[in-house]
């Protein structure tokens, strides 16, 4: 019988402890304040973000040790175009990997978590490499994420580098500045 008023009496105190102290946690612990950008404003961000750009990094296989280091990888966003329907947008984009090269223009849908955009592929069709499913974070100068190719899958990551004008670009703008 004391064994068990002990306990009782243990959790009674800490029951207690917890009626005093949570005010004193919930008052220390800051507010989340709503995003002050509009829609318009996040999807003007991640079109200059996500144009002209390259995404280089590295990817994982699960189940698969790389001896030599992790496998690189390289994409080019060549553009990125919000579509008027839903959360779509058109991503122009270079894809290396392995032998391909190829350049190939993608619908996809792009989620927001706040202010942080997600590129999200279900069971996409690229051509000449396949169907995956990818979640893409986009943050700052990086991104990270998960990806899966049939039954092979992995984690991908990396930073996003400006690409420099092209030859022709610069010649137009420096011809508007006369």
């Amino acid at each position: 019988m004391l064994t068990i008023n002990k306990k009782l009496g243990a959790v009674l105190c800490l029951f207690a402890m917890s009626l005093l102290c949570g005010p004193v946690i919930a008052q220390d612990a800051k507010p989340v304040k709503p995003s002050s950008y509009t829609k318009a404003q996040l999807y003007e961000l991640l079109s200059k973000k996500l144009n002209n750009v390259k995404f280089v990094g590295n990817f994982t296989i699960l189940g698969k040790d790389s001896p030599d280091g992790l496998p690189k990888e390289e994409y080019t966003i060549v553009s990125a175009t919000k579509q008027d329907n839903g959360d779509f947008w058109l991503i122009k984009a270079r894809i290396k990997y392995g032998s391909t090269d190829v350049e190939v223009p993608m619908v996809l849908e792009v989620k927001w978590a706040e202010t942080t955009p997600v590129i999200s592929l279900t069971n996409v069709t690229i051509p000449g490499l396949g169907t995956f499913s990818s979640r893409v974070v986009i943050y700052k100068n990086k991104y990270a994420g998960t990806w899966s190719h049939g039954d092979v899958g992995g984690h991908l990551f990396g930073t996003i580098e400006k690409n420099e004008p092209a030859k022709d670009d610069e010649k137009k703008d420096s011809s508007e500045d006369k």
